[in-house]
């Protein structure tokens, strides 16, 4: 499994923009093309471009796993259609908690989601997804738990702040191996700088070779650093 370091749009906040599952990475609009061949050759992944009402943050508005990409009420008929039309199951969620990838975070086994999605959002998120189990709750405290973390389905990453007790709970509950770690030199909401799936992951380039050692351990890759 092979880790590279990126920028997008001149940040090393890549998490924003990107998302990612086992079979695509969806990147905005316009990305060059070096930046796309990188997520290509490092994710093993068909990289599509798209769009959330007109706005490049596709890893704050989408979440998702293998089985299906769910995105808010505010993408458009256009940008839908351009999805479904790559092929792509797209499930919209109509619920006033639009950061879809801040508020959910799952892997192909698992998934957690804000207390505040109701609970009729949340039985239809868990159809779609395909998940045996599933919770409502927080990681380290904080309610946005899509933030905090990045699950796969060889690993996680999570917040510094998570202890030893809820590192177990959450490695149960995933199925997959936990640890902390940070990015970016230092920032605690893993999801703004890493990008991963089982196939290889993506650091923003700001972030330090101990904090990739920690993240390389915690996704449980055996492959090597590239950048």
């Amino acid at each position: 499994m092979p880790l590279d370091v990126l920028r997008v749009r001149g940040n090393p906040n890549i998490g924003v923009y990107i998302f990612t599952n086992n079979k695509i990475a969806l990147v905005p609009k316009g990305t060059e093309s070096d930046v796309k061949r990188k997520i290509k050759d490092t994710l093993s992944v068909e990289v599509i471009e798209a769009s959330v009402d007109d706005s490049p943050l596709l890893g704050v508005f989408l979440a998702g796993n293998d089985n299906v990409i769910l995105a808010p009420r505010l993408i458009r008929e256009e940008e839908l259609e351009e999805l479904r039309e790559a092929g792509l199951k797209v499930h919209v969620v109509h619920s006033a908690l639009t950061a879809l990838g801040n508020v959910v975070l799952a892997n192909n086994r698992a998934a957690i989601f804000h207390k505040e999605l109701e609970k009729r959002e949340v039985e239809s998120m868990v159809k779609e997804l395909g998940v045996s189990r599933y919770r409502a709750g927080s990681i380290a405290g904080i309610p946005t738990v899509g933030s905090v973390a990045v699950i796969t389905d060889r690993g996680g990453v999570v917040h510094p702040d998570v202890g030893d007790d809820e590192l177990k709970e959450l490695s149960e509950f995933f199925g997959v191996p936990v640890g902390v770690g940070t990015v970016n030199f230092g920032v605690a909401f893993i999801k703004t700088g890493l990008v991963a799936n089982n196939y290889g992951a993506l650091v923003g380039d700001r972030t330090t070779g101990p904090e990739i050692m920690r993240i390389m351990k915690a996704l449980n890759m055996e492959g090597e650093r590239i950048g």
